[in-house]
């Protein structure tokens, strides 16, 4: 069964839930461990799903991205540069502690000003004033307009401004990642409290009796267990030690689907898979003539090598043999049906002959050698398509290399190396959008890197382009929806249809599995949260 079919089974099987479950403990065996409880460490998938349980924000999205409210009961645009935010009342930390505004201006300032973790949430706060009218009522004003205000605030978690910590005061408010690892500082306002986390193994949450707030709360104890390897994470809900596990292997649905004690909930996520190129360096570290040795001028400067590099990967065969289709063919930032996507951009054709013309004309008819950086245990078959590009790549006269390494080591070392700049130059990773819409990715990925405004956290391969970051800053202070969709756009034609500022591949389609009479409800923002695992008739 196609995973489009599946997703009408999913759809009738929601429509089914029961009512209010009795409580009781859940096991969910996913592939991702987090690299820290802190909630401004890094701004990564398995991270803010997991933290989420824990620390709640002011707004939040539903599966389908849709923005609902949490600690702020409602909110409103007072004007075109202020927007209002009333609390909820009598909101408490699980430390019993009350919940005000000082504790959203505090976790905001700590969430801008922090240093040491890997991706950043700076790109959602920067450019925000707070004010603080009373204990629920906050001002957030900005210079010109900004339309997305409540999506930037689906990103930020709020902490105790009381929480305890370890580390020097005027370095990330004195508070480390290590105190809220082991507990001491994890003082959230979610639905679950923090227990314990062995590292590698598993993290272990349970209910809090004080929630207020739009998440079920179907389960006394919510254990995470952390299974990277794919088969045995299959054998674990299959045996009955798990009672859910997240990113089924693409190998494993179809065996899945005919198992009556299995169900599987599958979507098309926000998840966008693409490769980053070097594009700030006169020298790359690694790109190499065709017998290995350095190049005195990097090829990947140049847009013509970059579309020849786009054009020699065969999207169709990689969706077909190593996604099992279960995947789209990605020509942008966005799949279908989201906001502010180009309507000209198409997956590149597949065609290495006009691949090797470029490649004639950019000066290099004999290719240059490369090496492809990747995780191997973060995005779904990652080191595969890692493999399968360097085949292609090879075959088509750019001999390519294969290197692919843990996410905690390989997130730090392509966002930061030695020298502070990204050590790698070429390199496969994905983005989900954070805001369910195309500025969060265009300011992440294409903006010019530039820490002061926050733009470009994420941009590895250091694209930059003046018109590009006006059409963006042009875009966030647009109100008007129709003409903000074509400013973003028309942004995403210049850097990726022109510029070659990325390499988009495919986008996700993400599956989860359940025991029988569990469903989950498949996110687009492939979160694997405790409170959409619902029992079903």
């Amino acid at each position: 069964m196609s995973f489009i079919r599946r997703l009408g089974v999913t759809a009738v099987a929601m429509a089914a839930l029961a009512g209010p479950a009795m409580a009781e403990d859940i096991t969910i065996g996913v592939r991702s461990e987090p690299s820290s409880m802190d909630p401004y460490f890094h701004n990564l998938g398995p991270n803010n799903a997991i933290i989420g349980h824990v620390f709640a924000r002011l707004v939040d999205f539903d599966p389908n991205q849709q923005i609902i409210p949490s600690i702020a009961e409602s909110y409103k645009a007072l004007d075109d540069t202020t927007w209002e935010f009333k609390l909820r009342p009598g909101l408490k930390f699980h430390d019993g502690s009350d919940l005000t505004v000082d504790d959203v201006i505090y976790s905001f300032e700590r969430a801008d000003g922090y240093t040491g973790g890997n991706s950043s949430f700076r790109i959602y706060t920067k450019g925000k004033t707070l004010k603080k009218v009373d204990d629920l009522t906050l001002h957030i004003t900005t210079e010109e307009p900004y339309p997305l205000m409540p999506n930037d605030l689906t990103t930020v978690m709020i902490m105790s401004s009381e929480a305890k910590g370890t580390g020097q005061p005027d370095v990330n408010k004195g508070v480390e990642a290590s105190d809220f690892n082991d507990g001491t500082a994890a003082i959230g306002s979610g639905p679950y409290k923090f227990v314990e986390w062995k590292k590698g193994d598993r993290i272990v949450m349970e209910k809090y009796d004080g929630y207020v707030g739009p998440f079920e709360q179907t389960w006394d104890k919510v254990t995470f267990r952390f299974i990277p390897s794919e088969p045995a994470r299959v054998a674990a809900l299959l045996a009955g030690d798990v009672d859910m596990i997240d990113n089924v292997p693409t190998s494993d649905i179809a065996t899945l689907e005919k198992n009556k004690d299995v169900s599987l909930s599958d979507g098309v996520s926000n998840r966008v898979i693409y490769l980053h190129l070097d594009q700030f360096r006169e020298k790359s570290p690694f790109v190499t003539d065709k017998d290995g040795n350095p190049l005195d001028k990097n090829p990947l400067l140049d847009p013509r090598v970059r579309k020849a590099i786009s054009m020699m990967i065969n999207r169709p065969a990689i969706v077909e043999r190593v996604m099992e289709g279960v995947a789209l063919p990605a020509g942008q930032l966005l799949p279908d049906t989201f906001f502010g996507r180009s309507p000209n951009l198409k997956p590149e054709k597949y065609d290495v002959a006009a691949a090797k013309k470029l490649l004639a004309e950019a000066g290099y008819p004999d290719g240059f050698g490369l090496t492809i950086h990747g995780p191997n245990d973060r995005y779904i078959n990652d080191a595969k398509i890692c493999e399968a590009i360097g085949q292609l790549l090879s075959a088509a006269g750019i001999p390519t290399k294969v290197v692919t390494m843990p996410k905690n080591v390989f997130f730090s070392r392509a966002s930061k190396g030695a020298d502070g700049e990204p050590e790698f130059s070429f390199v496969l990773v994905g983005w989900g959008s954070g805001t369910g819409e195309a500025s969060s990715p265009l300011k992440s990925l294409l903006a010019t890197h530039d820490p002061s405004k926050g733009w470009g956290a994420s941009n590895r391969g250091r694209h930059s382009d003046p018109k590009v970051d006006a059409l963006i800053g042009q875009a966030l202070a647009t109100v008007d929806d129709e003409k903000r969709g074509k400013l973003l756009a028309e942004a995403t034609d210049i850097a990726i249809g022109q510029n070659q500022g990325i390499i988009p591949l495919h986008y996700q389609v993400n599956t989860w599995g359940t025991r029988k009479g569990l469903e989950y409800r498949a996110r687009t923002d492939e979160r694997t949260l405790a409170y959409d695992l619902v029992k079903v008739n």
